[in-house]
């Protein structure tokens, strides 16, 4: 007999940006472009580091130009909670919080 078990739906949490949503479970909770696992303090890295919201789109085909630009707002509009996701998610720091070393 085969037991078929239907899927957890995650109920999206949305934010006051169309494009920006929070799912528990999904990068920790923390602001994601709807319907991808791309994290706003991602997006935020790129464009802090110089690159346009075309370019960033270049590289993530699969995001439209409009979620991107969303992120981006979301960015500017929650400045100190995704420099702190940002923060977070430094290498140092994900290797602290998970007890951990690179090898040499």
């Amino acid at each position: 007999m085969v037991t078929l078990v239907a899927p957890t739906v995650t109920a999206e949490q949305f934010t006051e940006h169309p494009h920006v949503v929070r799912i528990a479970g999904i990068c920790g909770g923390r602001a994601v472009i709807r319907g991808s696992r791309i994290a706003v303090w991602h997006i935020a890295r790129l464009f802090r580091a110089g690159q346009t919201a075309t370019e960033i789109a270049q590289e993530y085909t699969h995001l439209p130009l409009t979620a991107i630009y969303d992120a981006i707002s979301y960015f500017l509009d929650h400045r100190a909670e995704i420099e702190q996701d940002m923060a977070d998610n430094r290498i140092e720091n994900v290797l602290t919080a998970l007890d951990a070393a690179l090898d040499d």
